[in-house]
């Protein structure tokens, strides 16, 4: 993603610094850029944005052990953790596999919301919502039920893309996310009968049992390192009969890794049996891409599993 959190220290000429520092790492010069982040928080000791900044360009220089103490210091100062510093903590080994920070998600999205479809789909062929649509369709045809639903959850609703795709199956939609701005995006769709601001698992714990007969994540949960809970709470709030559907994205060896764009993928056993313990019964679990990446497609799943 083009855009990044920038938290200012107060002091403006660490603030120019920084800036400096950022056009110098844009350009390739990381020693440079490193040194004027170091005279940025010299000036300003708790600049958040400087330390997780100079952590970035430690870990490019492949300077593990300085790039560690800044992300620690970025994250000590912060701790809600709004860059994300745990997460290239988890990825240097130096912090164990866990959810992604609430308020880094938060932030990121808040940022990115206005500019999400067109980076998205322009930018990043992004085809999850096509791609849970058709493995819907296909699996209500097989199983020869009709593929209209009176409920449904979109998790993770972003912009309203995934209502989009369901329109004519969906008589009525609950978007859930956690980001504010994604939620004024999908309010102006006129898709939903309903949004609230909550992350997946809060926002399902929310809802009745045997509510829905539809949940829905398009490259949502990417997000969460552990897909128990959501499972769970996602088998009681369907009916009988009722279908989840989801993508993810995965690698080739076993349980769950974070990868470099810094989202969790899910190996194929790993979903297997998460859906098991969830209660739920497997219906679909094929390879799909559901976006690209720096011009190749991300390997991924599309899942869809049902509540017998």
């Amino acid at each position: 993603m083009p855009l990044r959190l920038f938290l200012s220290s107060g002091d403006l000429m660490a603030d120019r610094r920084f800036e400096f520092a950022r056009d110098l790492q844009l350009k390739g010069d990381l020693p440079a850029a490193a040194d004027l982040l170091e005279q940025a928080i010299e000036l300003a000791p708790d600049f958040t944005s400087a330390w997780f900044t100079l952590g970035e360009i430690r870990e490019k220089l492949g300077e593990r052990d300085k790039a560690i103490t800044a992300f620690r210091e970025a994250r000590r100062i912060d701790p809600g953790d709004r860059h994300g510093a745990s997460l290239h903590l988890m990825r240097l080994g130096d912090a164990e596999l866990a959810d992604m920070p609430r308020a880094y998600v938060q932030a990121l999205f808040d940022q990115y919301a206005p500019h999400f479809e067109h980076a998205l789909i322009d930018d990043l062929g992004y085809r999850a919502p096509s791609l849970i649509f058709k493995a819907v369709l296909a699996a209500r045809v097989a199983a020869k039920k009709p593929a209209l639903f009176k409920r449904a959850i979109d998790l993770g609703c972003g912009t309203g893309l995934a209502a989009a795709a369901f329109a004519r199956q969906v008589d009525h939609f609950t978007g859930i996310d956690l980001s504010p701005g994604m939620i004024k995006e999908a309010r102006a769709t006129g898709l939903y009968a309903e949004l609230e601001v909550a992350d997946m698992i809060e926002g399902l714990r929310g809802k009745a049992d045997a509510g829905a007969n539809l949940i829905v994540a398009a490259d949502a949960m990417v997000y969460l390192a552990d897909l128990g809970a959501v499972l769970s709470e996602a088998r009681r709030v369907l009916a009988a009969g009722g279908v989840l559907a989801f993508t993810l994205e995965t690698h080739d060896g076993k349980g769950v890794v974070l990868g470099e764009g810094l989202r969790y993928a899910h190996g194929v056993e790993y979903v297997r049996d998460a859906i098991a313990k969830a209660g739920l019964r497997l219906v679909t679990l094929e390879p799909a891409s559901p976006r690209n990446e720096n011009n190749e497609p991300v390997r991924g799943l599309v899942v869809v599993a049902e509540k017998t």
